[in-house]
Order: structure tokens, then C-alpha cells, then sequence
């Protein structure tokens, strides 16, 4: 019951936050339009939300056009593309509108003039396509990373008004884009006192970098061409490795079993076999007890790798931090041996002694299956520390 009221309250307040009263004292008259458009389509007879859709609908159009007014009044011309914006606003809610034309309420028919936008539109994009074409001209002069991102998007956004209007708008977007990337070189630096195979180095700048690129950082394991610059370099500093000894432990159990060993006949008091009413010789069971000694070798070695993932800015050259990475890889084996006999061993125990030892792995190959825990580690903390590459 406490369920089901708690359903209808938050019904309750989700209608009175979205409810046309609602929408209208918020000024979220785009809203209240499309809302009231809707509900007519459904019951055009509807003279509550024809009303509703008449308010919402001049207040929109004259609060757009009063900041189009003011806009052109204060004639800056990076407000074409705001402009544009309202101009499109007013455009799309007529053509909403003239759906539910006319409207009827309170005995009135309610019908409005059609106004055409479109040469607005035509100018206004024209202005906003000049606009960011000159100033995204301009930004590219400043020759920093910031200016030719900025840069970027003003001249897609000119691309995207003008079209092919301008014959070098896109070699300076492709330029602009180029330049204001930040290009990330990912080494490793080993400082171990252990010689390691190139495939191990190789393996750990091996990361997905579709992962870590984004919109304007890219992330590379090879040097790129001598004319690319690079801004930032990621140093995968290996400072320790240690690998244990071949460790063997042995473990001595016992395991026993009575078991039948044949019979024995019953004697009488005077060394006869006793009989049974049936006239069989009584007879009755004999046992003993065996058992079988099982040396368990335990096989362990490990191996654990220690460094740092430096974060260095190539201009200035400067070390912006550094951030601990770890990893260990840990190898295992049990075997069994049997003394004894093997009929006193339960099934764990006998599947057991049939597991011989296996020989360790070198130091090398386990340091090479280090490779994967490693690369984690290192995809984590450079994912981590992402903010300090811009």
C-alpha cells in the first residue's frame, strides 16, 4: 500500500513539474508549444490548451524577436550565429503551429499571419559564415594550441554556413586541426639491473590507443616523423624486478584403510570346524589394516615488477608528475608421490599422485608474464592522469 502510494505521489509531482501552468511560469514557452500542439492533434476541441498554445506562442515570438531587436540595435557581428539561432526558433515554431490552425477558444478563432523568415535566415547565416571565417582567420595568427582549436571550430562552423563559398576554408581547417593537436610519445626506460627482450618493452607501450586518444590529444608507441613536433612524453620507468628462487615444499600424509584380508573357520573346544544348523562350516571374516604415504611437492616461484609512469611536457621540459605502477605474476604447481599401497589412497589422493612435477619457468618467461598486469597498471594510470595532457 506504501508502494503504490509513493507511485501515485511521484506521478503526482512529475504532471505538476511538466504541467502547462508550470511550463508557463518558467518561461519555458517552447516547451508549453510543442506540448500544447500534441494535445490538439489529439482533440482539436480543445479550448484549454488552444488557450495555453496562444499565450505560449506570442510569448516565445515576441521574447525572440525583442533579442533580435536589441542584437542588431548593438550591432556586434559575432551575434550572427545567435541570430541565426532565433531566427530558426522562430521558423520552426510557426511551421509547429500551422498544424493546429486555426484554434478555437472562448468563441474566438484564432488564425496568424505567416511570416516569412527565410530571407533572415539566408542573411543572418551569411553574416554568422563571414564572421567566424575572418575571425578563425585571425585566431590562426595567434599560433598557440588553444588559438588553432578555437580556430578549428569557427571555420567548420563558417564550413557548415557557407558551404564551399570559401575556396581555402578546408586546407585552413585541416591546418587548424593539425596544429591544435597535442601529440604524446609513450616510452620505457629500463633501470633495472635485468637485460629485458625487446618483446617485453615492446609489449608494454603496446597500448590501445584508440582508448586514450580523444578530440585533440593522440597518443603514440613509435616516434613519429622528424617533422612532427611532440608536446608531451609518457616515461614507463622499470625500477625493480624481483623474481624468487624455485621453491619446493614437500608434505609427508598418511592415509589407512582396514580392508578384508580372507577368513578364518570357527572351532570348537576340540579343534573341529563348527557347523551351522544348516550343517556349513562357520566361517568369519578376517581384516587388516594398510596404508600408503603420500609426499605432496608444492612448486611456487614468483615475480614482481616496481616503477613510474613519468609525465613529462616537452615545451618547456618539464616533469609534471609521476604516478607508481606495479605488477606480479605468480606461478604454481602441486605433484604427488606414493609410498605404500595404493589401494588405501582416497580418489582426491589417487588422481593427486598422478600429477608429476613440471619444470619451473625461467626468470625471463616470468617476467614476460608480467606483460599483461603491467600494461593494466600503466593504462590506469595514465587514464588517471589524462587531465594533465591538453
Amino acid at each position: 500500500m506504501k508502494t503504490l502510494f509513493k507511485l501515485l505521489l511521484f506521478v503526482v509531482v512529475l504532471y505538476s513539474c511538466s504541467s502547462p501552468e508550470k511550463l508557463l511560469q518558467q518561461g519555458n514557452y517552447d516547451a508549453l508549444v510543442e506540448k500544447s500542439v500534441k494535445n490538439l492533434i489529439k482533440n482539436p476541441t480543445s479550448e484549454e490548451d488552444a488557450n495555453m498554445l496562444d499565450k505560449a506562442y506570442k510569448l516565445a515570438n515576441d521574447r525572440d524577436l525583442e533579442r533580435i531587436k536589441y542584437l542588431k540595435t548593438e550591432g556586434n557581428p559575432n551575434t550572427w550565429d545567435e541570430m541565426l539561432s532565433l531566427y530558426s526558433s522562430l521558423k520552426n515554431r510557426q511551421t509547429s503551429v500551422r498544424r493546429v490552425l486555426p484554434l478555437h477558444t472562448g468563441g474566438q478563432t484564432i488564425q496568424y499571419d505567416y511570416v516569412d523568415y527565410d530571407a533572415e535566415i539566408v542573411t543572418a547565416k551569411r553574416k554568422a559564415a563571414e564572421y567566424f571565417y575572418a575571425h578563425g582567420r585571425k585566431l590562426m595568427e595567434n599560433k598557440t594550441k588553444e588559438s588553432y582549436r578555437q580556430a578549428y571550430y569557427e571555420l567548420t562552423r563558417a564550413k557548415n554556413y557557407s558551404g564551399d563559398s570559401y575556396p581555402d576554408l578546408d586546407p585552413m581547417i585541416r591546418e587548424a586541426k593539425y596544429l591544435g593537436m597535442s601529440r604524446v610519445l609513450i616510452g620505457v626506460t629500463n633501470r633495472t639491473i635485468i637485460n629485458l627482450p625487446p618483446e617485453f618493452t615492446d609489449g608494454l607501450v603496446a597500448v590501445n590507443a584508440s582508448q586514450l586518444n580523444s578530440e585533440w590529444v593522440e597518443f603514440h608507441t613509435r616516434k613519429p616523423d622528424r617533422d612532427i613536433q611532440l608536446d608531451y612524453f609518457i616515461d614507463i620507468v622499470l625500477q625493480v624486478i624481483e623474481v624468487s628462487p624455485d621453491l619446493v615444499q614437500d608434505r609427508d600424509l598418511i592415509e589407512k584403510k582396514t580392508v578384508e584380508n580372507g577368513f578364518e573357520y570357527v572351532l570348537d573346544a576340540k579343534g573341529n570346524v563348527m557347523k551351522d544348523t544348516a550343517g556349513n562350516d562357520i566361517k568369519i571374516k578376517k581384516y587388516k589394516e594398510i596404508q600408503c604415504t603420500v609426499i605432496e611437492s608444492h612448486q611456487q616461484k614468483d615475480c614482481g615488477i616496481k616503477g613510474e609512469v613519468e609525465f613529462h611536457s616537452a615545451n618547456p621540459q618539464s616533469l609534471l608528475k609521476r604516478q607508481p605502477i606495479a605488477a606480479g605474476t605468480h606461478f604454481e604447481h602441486v605433484s604427488a608421490r606414493a609410498i605404500g599401497d595404493l589401494n588405501a589412497l582416497s580418489a582426491e589422493k589417487r588422481q593427486l599422485v598422478a600429477i608429476e612435477p613440471v619444470p619451473f619457468p625461467n626468470d625471463i618467461r616470468m617476467i614476460l608474464d608480467c606483460t599483461e598486469a603491467l600494461k593494466k597498471s600503466i593504462h590506469e594510470a595514465i587514464s588517471y592522469n589524462r587531465g594533465i595532457i591538453h
